[in-house]
């Protein structure tokens, strides 16, 4: 597609955008800001007659992708050639500033009707706030634009990763899941404070809390999913619980049946690394038919519990036989409440390995092992 041409040199960086925009041809370039003040460079002329795109709405929101409509005056606007869509996050308050080397905030689009799909992974993230702002402009037989005054700015932000995102996350981290290693106890490590208050002020059970930030930006369950986090990764020439731990000396153990049996679901919730060579698997038990089993079905990846490549329930001769995946750090959330006479506490022999500990820790978003295709 032919470049918008600006009335003075200028280079404009490439842009892969024509290839993912739906209905839109977008090019980087510098264009006026929201105060309608011009690029010293651009060239572009202001003129009145054309309408000011006012009551912006967003609609059909997902991770990567908007639905942008708004309301015209009707003078001169058979004029309209093309529409500047300024797109920027939130906290960016420059407006002319590049998130990436090649990736504009500023967005040429052709005048196609509304409302249009704006779609990029390069410059969408997942669950992030955005300011958008548009103007009306018509391109000059000489190659320059003459535009209309900024729009009102309006906020909105982004969706998490759908079902089919998690999927495609899913698919990726069953290719490094490896071999399949037995297990028999679920494990939680905390300080012996934690288990102290759950004695004095709970009755004795661990209560589900929501979970934090830690993974995947887009991830679905970050700071919404109430659960219980649980370790099952065994050493492999022991087939046991490590001794070592980043959460505290002070270990519940639980048999791994008294969490995990035919009468739960079991959903798949994240992958992700934090810089380093191993990589984590986020999934989730849920009791049928309780609230989150309920809130699992609607926005994770379901696995069947005797056939899956991170952590299989089966009966063999009669007994529950337990594997977890061996090339991957499993973290298991329990989504309901569990009493701590289930199971036993204890003191721990290793060392307090900090720098394993996962809470709110930040995905590498350069990974090319566990990202996914869409906005980080």
């Amino acid at each position: 597609m032919e470049a918008p041409r600006l009335a003075h040199t200028m280079s404009s960086p490439t842009s892969p955008c024509e290839e993912v925009i739906k209905n839109l041809s977008l090019e980087a370039i510098q264009l006026c800001d929201r105060d309608g003040n011009k690029s010293q460079d651009s060239g572009i002329a202001e003129m009145e007659e054309l309408p000011v795109p006012h009551n912006i709405k967003i609609s059909n929101i997902t991770c990567d992708s908007f639905k942008i409509s708004w309301d015209m005056d009707s003078k001169s606007k058979d004029r309209i050639t093309h529409y500047f869509i300024d797109l920027n996050k939130k906290e960016n308050k420059n407006s002319n500033k590049f998130k990436h080397k090649d990736v504009p905030t500023k967005l040429v689009a052709k005048a196609v009707p509304l409302p249009m799909t704006v779609r990029g992974h390069w410059f969408l993230s997942p669950r992030t706030e955005y300011t958008v702002a548009v103007q009306t402009a018509s391109k000059q037989v000489d190659g320059d634009y003459v535009v209309s005054e900024w729009s009102e700015i309006i906020e909105f932000c982004t969706a998490d990763y759908s079902k089919v995102h998690l999927t495609q996350l899913l698919e990726k981290a069953e290719v490094i899941a490896g071999r399949m290693l037995k297990l028999s106890v679920f494990y939680r490590n905390q300080h012996k404070e934690y288990f102290d208050y759950i004695r004095e002020h709970h009755g004795n059970a661990m209560q589900p809390s929501v979970k934090d930030n830690s993974g995947s930006h887009g991830s679905p369950i970050s700071g919404k999913l109430e659960g219980i986090f649980f370790s099952c990764n065994t050493e492999f020439n022991t087939g046991k619980p490590p001794q070592d731990s980043p959460y505290g000396r002070y270990r519940f153990e639980i048999a791994a049946e008294k969490l995990f049996n035919p009468n739960t679901n079991l959903y798949f919730g994240d992958f992700y690394c934090m810089y380093t060579a191993y990589h984590y698997v986020i999934l989730v038990i849920a009791p049928v038919g309780s609230p989150g089993d309920e809130f699992c079905k609607q926005r994770l990846p379901q696995l069947n519990i005797k056939e899956n490549k991170f952590l299989t329930c089966d009966e063999e001769d009669g007994v529950m036989v337990y594997h977890h995946a061996q090339d991957v750090i499993l973290e298991v959330i329990y989504t309901d409440p569990v009493d701590l006479s289930l199971g036993t506490v204890a003191e721990i022999t290793g060392h307090q390995l900090m720098s394993l500990s996962t809470a709110n820790a930040k995905k590498d978003p350069s990974c090319k092992t566990c990202n996914i295709s869409v906005g980080r």
